[in-house]
């Protein structure tokens, strides 16, 4: 039974949340306020995180700041509906994904099940998930989600490592944004969505530069990315 715990301070949403997520077949814990969710985070251990971005006191961005020094679990965000900016920033401080409010409960399952598929995933769901990836410099296990790049642990968020994974299994090639989304994310690619160029924003900074300046994942405008590493 998949841990969720979700961190708001809209006692009513929580509530309706909680109780649709348990009959879903979720285990599911509660907190209203920022640094009771941090202390969850350490003491219940949950498989998933929603995080609301809008409370008072340490806001859901400091709350997510703080998480990702402490657990690489993955968090959802929760952000007003058509705010890009907090969206944006939500990723870039180590959100896996983002549900716009107001959101149903059944939208907000499925997305959390497409997020634990992907940072849950065995090896009898991936029948090579055992077997390394190596492409030049980097090596991903993804049976164990870890990735090292000339020798170095790349410290990658659970969408981070899915996404990279898509791209070291299709070196060399142009990987579009749609194939990206549904098999990096689970789900198809929305209009206007900019989650994909925000995570392998963030995949670039942690890979640094080659020795030529340029970036591993080069961009095809209009086409996707592409992983070249030697």
């Amino acid at each position: 039974m998949p841990r969720v715990l979700l961190i708001d301070d809209d006692h009513e949403l929580l509530e309706l949340l909680r109780d649709y997520l348990q009959r879903d077949g979720f285990s599911v814990n509660c907190a209203f306020d920022g640094h009771t969710g941090i202390k969850a985070v350490l003491n219940d251990t949950p498989d998933i995180v929603v995080l609301d971005v809008m409370m008072p006191g340490i806001n859901g961005m400091q709350v997510l700041t703080q998480i990702r020094t402490l657990s690489p679990v993955p968090v959802l965000m929760l952000t007003a509906k058509g705010d890009d900016t907090d969206r944006i920033m939500g990723l870039e401080f180590g959100a896996d994904d983002y549900v716009a409010k107001p959101c149903t409960p059944r939208e907000l399952a499925a997305r959390l099940r497409a997020i634990l598929k992907r940072s849950q995933s065995t090896p009898a769901e991936k029948p090579d998930a055992r077997a390394p990836i190596t492409v030049g410099a980097l090596t991903l296990w993804p049976a164990r989600r870890r990735a090292q790049y000339a020798g170095l642990e790349l410290a990658l968020t659970s969408t981070e490592f899915s996404l990279l994974e898509v791209l070291a299994r299709h070196a060399g090639e142009v990987v579009s944004k749609q194939q990206l989304s549904e098999e990096g994310l689970g789900r198809p690619l929305n209009r206007f969505d900019r989650s994909i160029d925000v995570h392998v924003s963030s995949i670039r900074q942690k890979f640094g530069l080659l020795p030529d300046g340029t970036s591993p994942i080069h961009t095809l405008i209009r086409k996707g990315y592409q992983l070249l590493v030697e």
